[in-house]
């Protein structure tokens, strides 16, 4: 059985639990404290927050649930789940730095995570340096004495540029420094960064992993030292905890994960394939195309392409945003992962701010993608020259 195959059925077997009466999905345990028969019960569940259920603050059994499926497909011996992606990042940021210490992180990262490593760390004595991270080389040359983390996220989600995460990590450990990925892009279906050696995962729960567009949350996954840690300080200590309901809903999202993937992958690759022969278009950025300068390397660290790709137009911007508003199966939003398809567009700009080109961004979601395409055509036909 590939491992492909076993994801299946990692996301759509559990055991009868005869706690539960055999019920299909788990109960959603709207609690906020939870009781014990004895006193000695009450101080063992003290001493062990995150074994027990005392407080779901701590440890709801929903969430826990949700935890134990995703720590399994991820191949993560621990995971935490938290109210989005942002606490999930910023919790595994947090957990690995001190005052005084530096991050090299990769400068087409999400927005919001650059700009917490930014005006926010540097309040503490933190410092981050960012590079373009597509050679090794660039992250040797980055590091300091104080180094202590570096920050992957692989593909970006705006140029979809790669890292070489096996060489990250291998450097990360040799000047004892930790590594985490955001792997929102790939999932765990696409990619196991743990299996080459990165220290922490994280995810927003809140893309495919869920899948419909309902629900805000995140994930940090790896060693049971290192998410345990993270469970008994950023955890606990700032309370970004994700809600017993968020979990029923994501694990309801997570039983369709794979199967969903599939669908984009082909989906995706199909309208990419078409938008790189359009005459409006200088470059699509899509690690699954040969025309994509790391294609090699995607296919050496990465088992498939999920559906979220840009391409680079020369075109004036309002023209593209006409365009964009034109798209009838296209929805105008931030955001990806759920059945609806979404477009974005936005300047590119270079180091001195200035407008180099006009990037889009393009989300495929589970409509035909026959239909997708010729609406992309009749947008652009429309659009004024």
């Amino acid at each position: 059985m590939s491992k492909q195959e076993k994801h299946f059925t990692k996301v759509a077997y559990d055991p009868v639990d005869t706690r539960h009466h055999g019920a299909i999905n788990v109960p959603l345990y709207q609690n906020s404290l939870f009781a014990f028969e004895s006193y000695d019960q009450f101080d063992e569940a003290m001493g062990t927050l995150l074994d027990h259920h005392v407080y779901s603050r701590g440890n709801n059994p929903t969430v826990q649930y949700l935890e134990r499926k995703l720590a399994d497909l991820e191949e993560a011996e621990m995971a935490k789940c938290f109210a989005s992606g942002m606490a999930a990042i910023s919790s595994a940021i947090l957990s690995t730095v001190g005052q005084g210490d530096h991050i090299v992180c990769i400068n087409q990262a999400y927005g919001p995570t650059k700009q917490f490593l930014t005006s926010y760390l540097t309040k503490f004595g933190v410092e981050t340096t960012f590079i373009d991270g597509s050679s090794i080389e660039q992250w040797r040359d980055a590091v300091r004495p104080n180094t202590k983390l570096l920050y992957l996220e692989s593909p970006t989600t705006m140029l979809f540029e790669l890292q070489d995460l096996r060489l990250c990590a291998e450097l990360a450990r040799s000047i004892g420094a930790a590594t985490v990925i955001d792997n929102t892009w790939a999932t765990p279906c696409f990619q196991s960064p743990l299996a080459m050696g990165i220290d922490l995962v994280v995810h927003s729960v809140s893309k495919y992993i869920g899948g419909h567009s309902d629900c805000l949350g995140g994930v940090v996954l790896g060693s049971k030292e290192r998410v345990s840690g993270i469970g008994y300080t950023e955890y606990l200590l700032l309370g970004g905890i994700m809600t017993p309901q968020t979990a029923a809903l994501v694990s309801k999202g997570l039983r369709t994960l794979p199967l969903r993937l599939q669908r984009h992958e082909v989906s995706g690759l199909q309208v990419a394939e078409h938008i790189g022969k359009q005459s409006y278009v200088t470059r699509v950025n899509h690690p699954g195309l040969p025309s994509h300068p790391q294609y090699e390397l995607g296919k050496r660290q990465m088992s498939g392409y999920s559906s979220l790709f840009s391409f680079l137009s020369d075109e004036p911007i309002e023209r593209l945003k006409e365009w964009a508003g034109r798209l009838k199966y296209f929805k105008i939003g931030v955001s990806w992962g759920g059945f609806e398809s979404l477009v974005t567009v936005s300047p590119l700009t270079n180091d001195a701010g200035e407008h180099t080109a006009t990037v889009v961004r393009l989300y495929i979601g589970m409509e035909d993608p026959n239909d997708l395409i010729a609406d992309i055509d009749q947008a652009w036909s429309g659009t004024k020259s």
